[in-house]
């Protein structure tokens, strides 16, 4: 059975359950809907990109989509920092590689494949609830992961950027990101969200 954010009941459970053991960590009480993962999903560009990254699948909404707009040579790589989590995704996406780390060490999973950066960055991470260090570190990991015009897309929900937290990584990620867009707001969600799209910018001589 599958609710009004399309997912499934037992889904809801496990996020739920994830949710009360890490509040700090796992910023919704409820997965993404699909119409969320559309919008991301085509905001970051992963038809064309041949080496995309996630951060924090959760339960794989995100990647389920990904994987499914995926050029057939494109490397794909998943990073949750949740065991419950890396388990539901890795069931859900048979084909794609969920890796069981925190997001703050792409670098080093690029490497691992021969690579110094992606073309594209999905995050379903709750940046608006994270302190400050984490924030930054994850940004940091984000703008070093990426190459020059690469795009990194994260969401929120529609009433983060008038929380202390919210507002702090608004100010945060325009620091690592000058070129940064919002998208429309996607009502049908839980909460109600959109997508921050930013762009690094290109090396200059």
């Amino acid at each position: 059975m599958r609710g009004g954010g399309d997912w499934t009941l037992m889904e809801l459970i496990c996020f739920l359950k994830e949710y009360l053991a890490s509040p700090k960590f796992v910023g919704g009480v409820a997965p993404s809907s699909h119409r969320l993962a559309e919008l991301i999903t085509e905001a970051a560009g992963v038809r064309e990109a041949g080496v995309v990254l996630e951060f924090g699948p959760g339960t794989g909404v995100f990647t389920e989509v990904i994987a499914r707009k995926l050029r057939p040579d494109a490397l794909f790589l998943a990073i949750e920092i949740s065991e419950e989590f890396v388990r539901q995704t890795r069931e859900r996406c048979l084909n794609v590689e969920v890796i069981h780390d925190s997001a703050a060490n792409a670098c080093r999973h690029l490497a691992a494949h021969g690579l110094d950066a992606c073309d594209c960055i999905v995050s379903g991470l709750p940046f608006a609830i994270f302190g400050a260090d984490l924030q930054d570190e994850l940004l940091n990991a984000a703008y070093h992961a990426l190459r020059p015009g690469g795009v990194f897309v994260t969401f929120t929900y529609f009433f983060s950027p008038w929380t202390p937290r919210g507002l702090r990584f608004q100010r945060r990620l325009h620091g690592r990101f000058p070129k940064t867009e919002k998208t429309p707001i996607i009502w049908r969600n839980l909460f109600p969200a959109f997508a921050y799209r930013c762009i690094k910018e290109t090396e200059t001589a």
